[in-house]
Formats: structure tokens, sequence, C-alpha cells
């Protein structure tokens, strides 16, 4: 249930889908809900007033993180960014993963939320709720019949790129220190998805994203601008932050940031060394909110999908977040705010209801 005292979390983006795909797919599903060596299942969400949030379905790479990681702990770098996928390739891994979301649903470990209205009930009657999200558009085809198929399956968020190049656009590379100006924008095919989303109301998500492409959706897109996990370049100058013309842009349009847990976009060094205090959360929080507005923040952990601070390892660990929220000065209703209603709001005003 939704209290004053411990406002339930709604998070903006997850990787557990792609984890439980890795460990078996839906044969591994069960262990979401009887707990897992991962950063969310039903016991952590119980604990930590995790409610719910953007569950991604992900088409790996081959690549050999141990090296991405190691380079990661430099003080710059710049990883070469793996081969764009093929859809045929793609396509069977989304449905995989769509699998397994669908099974969470059926085994009672989660409701799969179309509307904003189906997240306010869910939220309300303590179900965990999920949106059905595909982060980088592989396993769409040129022709958008896959978008189709899962919007009706219910798709409601979807990402063009992660990071590596699609059909659509073109993605921003794992470099530090950089801005988000890396390349071309979205393709004739980028252009005409922004506009069948637009039609359909699936959300649009500009995290991964390149600079050109990002000004190429705000330009076409009569939805607002929404990064579902990114954070202050100003802050932590990587290329997968936002710059503050950028959170302009999403503000002028009524979107919403999500803050990234993911310790390489936090710190100021742009290093994967997890020692980060809540307190360089909370810097980034206020560049946002400053630039935002308070209605336009929320969270976006990358949980499962990142190396985050040790006070967030797993989402049971989330009151502590709120906690430091409150001694950093953020009142109740503010909280609230980046916790849980400032996604519900975006949502609405996307999806129309």
């Amino acid at each position: 249930m939704i209290t004053r005292e411990i406002p339930i979390v709604f998070d903006g983006h997850n990787d557990v889908l792609l984890k439980l795909y890795q460990a078996g797919g839906v044969s591994a599903a069960e262990s979401f809900l009887s707990g897992r060596d991962g950063a969310i299942d039903c016991l952590s969400a119980k604990a930590g007033g995790f409610g719910g949030g953007f569950f991604a379905v992900y088409v790996p790479s081959p690549q050999d993180l141990e090296f991405k990681f190691d380079q990661m702990t430099q003080a710059a770098y710049d990883l070469p960014l793996p081969d764009p996928i093929d859809w045929q390739d793609a396509f069977p891994v989304v449905m995989a993963q769509a699998a397994i979301l669908f099974d969470l649903e059926k085994r009672g470990a989660l409701t799969i939320c179309r509307s904003a209205a189906d997240i306010r009930a869910a939220l309300a009657q303590g179900k965990m709720a999920a949106i059905f999200h595909i982060e980088g558009a592989e396993g769409i085809d040129a022709d958008l019949n896959a978008l189709e198929l899962l919007y009706r399956a219910g798709l409601r968020s979807l990402g063009p790129v992660w990071s590596r190049p699609t059909i659509f656009g073109h993605g921003v590379p794992f470099r530090f220190p950089s801005t988000a100006d890396t390349g071309p924008g979205l393709t004739e095919h980028g252009i005409n998805l922004v506009k069948r989303c637009n039609e359909l109301g699936i959300m649009i998500d500009l995290s991964h994203l390149n600079e050109a492409g990002f000004w190429d959706v705000a330009r076409l897109s009569s939805a607002p601008l929404v990064a579902t996990h990114s954070n202050a370049h100003a802050i932590c100058p990587h290329s997968r932050n936002l710059t503050d013309k950028q959170l302009a842009a999403i503000r002028e349009s009524g979107g919403m940031v999500g803050l990234n847990f993911a310790v390489a976009f936090l710190r100021d060094d742009g290093r994967m060394i997890s020692d980060v205090p809540l307190t360089q959360l909370l810097r980034h929080l206020d560049h946002l909110i400053d630039h935002l507005g308070e209605d336009r923040v929320g969270l976006g952990s990358d949980y499962d999908g990142a190396v985050v601070p040790p006070d967030l390892t797993t989402c049971g660990g989330l009151p502590k977040l709120r906690q430091a929220m409150a001694r950093h000065g953020y009142g109740e209703p503010l909280i609230t705010k980046l916790c849980h209603e400032n996604w519900l709001r975006v949502l609405e005003k996307t999806w129309g209801g």
C-alpha cells in the first residue's frame, strides 16, 4: 500500500528480465518469487517498498564484460560499441524475455500495466506494477509490424537504441569524458518509429540515444520527452548523461528524467567504482530538480544492469535513499513525487490516462 510513512518506489528501469533469461528463461522465473541473487525479487521488493517500474527487454551482445568493467574503472575510457543485431536474430530473444514477464504475471508476482490507472490500482492493492519496456529496438522490423504486435501484447515504452546502432538511430558510446554529440540522428525508419509510437501511445525513452537523435525526437514527438535512467552531465561528464540544454527541452515538454544508480554515471570522475555515497545521488537530484522542477524528476535505478552504490545493492536498500532525501531537506510531498507520483503524471500525459 502507498503510505505517508513509506512512499512506494516506482522505478524507471531494471534489467531483471535479462538476468532471468540468462539464468534459464521461464524456468528461472520462480526465483523471482522465492529469492534470487540479484537486485530485484519479491522478497527484496517487500523489504524496500519497491512497487514496480519499467521492466526492460534487452537483446545482449557477445562481449567481454570483465574487460569492459575493468576499462571503466580507468580515469578515461572509450569502449567500442558492439555490432548491430539483425531483426531476425533479435526478435526471438525479445519474445523469450517477454514470455518471462508474462509468466511472472501468471505466477502472481506482478501485474503488467497498460495505463496509469492500472499502476495506481496495483500499487494501492500492494501488487508489483510492471511496464513492458524494450531497451533497444533491434527486435522491431523496418515495417513496424512487430511494433503493432508487441503493443497489443502490452508494450508501452520503447528506447529506439541501446548504445549500439539500430536501423532507427544511433546511441552513445561508453566514453568518459564525453558529450552525447557522437554521430548522426534518427534514420528515416527512426522518424517513422517515433510517429507511430506517438499514435499508439508508446512512451519513447531517450536514455542511450545520442544528442542528434535526442533533438530529432524533440522536434518530431508530440509526447513529453523522457529519459528513464540518465543523470546530470554537469556533474558527471559522461556521454550517457544529459546536458542542461537537454534538461531544458525536457522541462519545456513536460517530460521527466529518472535518476540512474549506475556509479559510472554518478561519480564526478566517471569511474565504475562502487564506493559512492548517497550524497552523490542527492547532488544529481538537486541539479535535476533545479533544471526540471520538482514534478519532472524520478528514479531510474538500472537495477540488475549496473554497478550501484553499496547502500543500494538491492531494492531492499531503498529506505536508505528515502531517509537520505529526508535528511537532505526534501519534504514528504517532494519525496513522494520522486518515488512514484512524477512517473504517474508523465505516463498519464503520454498514454492519455
